[in-house]
């Protein structure tokens, strides 16, 4: 549960927010500021990478609703890339891809957590209930654009690999509010919120992620695959039911139900958390079922050639691979100041999915699938991701993190596809490595500095397709305003 976890400039021991703290403990709305910042989507642990961490006094608040954002953009360079994206939340792909053709030297927005900017609200309503609220748009600073994944497809559509620029899947589909829910909390009864919102899982991943889901750092933020249990758009849910409690002082759960707004189980999903804490120690278990879960890809040529007999538009289609995935997961992590040590490892299984999505469904964002595959998994695929990886306070405010990150897939191809081991075929069995470090900066609560590199790699069955580069190396450096 969020609620009763540190928040900084209330309980939180990060050294930069010390004086803040001690400023904050006056305050006659100390309580109402921490609940506020504790009801947050995104873990509060993570939020000293990830959210506004502004705290106390200087938080933009008014009768309960606070007015926050966040503004990370930077430099980077690509050893194997391709050009970099308006749309993409994180304009590169920082990890290689089948377009990494070449280098690439520009501007990358959110290389350390998402650019935002949103509100949320705590209102006491009885007793020790609150209502809650947060709406929260994501946004390139770069450009000026919407976050939008699925845009950056769609531009790349009727584009071999070797004229494409970045284009990846992902939950941001430029929705004006990309996060969007409303709920209830009680430091007794636990959290319940309703709406779009980021799952269980995807909050596990920022918390135990050595970088937090950073993209420009780590595999899990630069990829999105697993934190989404399977698949990149299901980070986030839509009419998602979520609730999160703490029993006693030492375990937590939580509990996730996506409706459909329909009957059966077609587009719904489930999932499950329970962990616990004791002295420095954390850790989670999580499980995950999507069902229709969407992975949607830029069209080919020929594709867009059948487009008008088909009565789709280029300007909004895209090609989609449907599956069930069900995904389990082990995540933990250690602090002895001013050392924090952190382990985790998930597994992903794809199946066919048991409700087909046909031609002309309607995916996030209002985009179409024009073209789309429910049978890629007659034998069903394996996933393990697998990462180690260490947070050094070198001095007060200055973070040194590294980590590293593997991926396994196992063979699923049938008949003389059946167990191989090369790049021959997407189905062989195939690695994805990756490692890196970054060091960042704090010079007060609103600003901080940020340089790093990472490392990643693929070989057999994930290097298949890949026809220019397998790895790629992306240093990068940036600054990051918080309000």
């Amino acid at each position: 549960m969020l609620i009763d976890q540190p928040v900084p400039g209330c309980r939180g021991t990060h050294p930069q927010y010390r004086i803040a703290r001690a400023r904050l403990a006056k305050s006659v709305g100390c309580k109402l500021v921490c609940i506020a910042l504790a009801i947050a989507t995104t873990p509060v642990f993570a939020q000293l990478k990830t959210g506004p961490d502004i705290a106390g006094d200087d938080t933009l608040s008014w009768h309960g609703i606070t007015l926050y954002g966040v503004v990370d953009v930077g430099l980077q360079y690509d050893t194997h890339g391709a050009p970099f994206s308006d749309y993409r939340p994180a304009a590169s792909a920082n990890i290689v891809q089948k377009d990494s053709r070449q280098s690439v030297f520009g501007v990358t927005p959110s290389n350390m957590g998402q650019s935002r900017v949103g509100l949320q609200g705590l209102q006491p309503l009885a007793g020790d209930w609150s209502a809650v609220f947060r709406i929260e748009t994501l946004f390139n600073p770069q450009s000026g654009q919407l976050a939008d994944s699925i845009k950056s497809l769609v531009v790349n559509n009727g584009r071999t690999p070797a004229t494409q620029s970045t284009n990846l899947d992902g939950s941001s589909a430029g929705q004006a509010l990309q996060t969007a829910y409303l709920g209830a909390t009680s430091r007794e009864f636990g959290t319940i919120t309703f709406g779009r919102q980021l799952t269980l899982l995807a909050e596990g991943t920022i918390k135990y992620d050595p970088n937090s889901d950073a993209s420009a750092f780590g595999l899990i933020g630069a990829s999105n695959t697993y934190s989404g249990g399977g698949s990149t758009e299901d980070k986030r849910l839509d009419s998602a039911l979520k609730y999160t409690a703490n029993v006693g002082d030492y375990v937590h759960l939580g509990a996730l139900y996506k409706f459909n707004g329909a009957n059966g189980s077609a587009s719904t999903a489930l999932q499950a958390d329970l962990g616990g804490q004791f002295a420095g120690a954390s850790i989670d278990a999580y499980y995950s079922r999507v069902n229709d879960a969407i992975s949607a890809s830029a069209l080919s040529a020929a594709q867009v050639a059948n487009l008008p007999k088909l009565g789709f538009a280029v300007s909004n289609s895209v090609a989609a691979t449907v599956s069930d995935n069900t995904a389990y997961a082990l995540m933990g992590e250690y602090r002895l100041a001013p050392v924090t040590l952190f382990a985790g490892y998930e597994t992903i299984r794809y199946a066919n999915p048991k409700t087909p999505l046909g031609a002309g469904f309607t995916d996030i964002g209002g985009y179409v699938l024009a073209f789309v595959n429910d049978s890629a998994y007659d034998v069903e695929k394996n996933v393990q991701l697998y990462w180690l990886g260490v947070r050094v306070t070198v001095i007060p405010r200055l973070d040194l993190t590294g980590a590293y990150y593997g991926v396994h897939q196992s063979a699923y191809g049938t008949r003389t596809e059946a167990g191989c081991t090369s790049a021959a075929y997407s189905v062989c069995s195939g690695g994805l490595e990756s490692f890196g470090v970054n060091a960042d900066y704090f010079l007060n609560p609103h600003f901080d500095a940020y340089a790093g590199i990472l490392y990643s790699g693929v070989s057999n069955g994930l290097a298949n397709g890949y026809a220019f580069n397998t790895t790629n190396i992306n240093p990068t450096i940036g600054i990051r305003l918080k309000f």
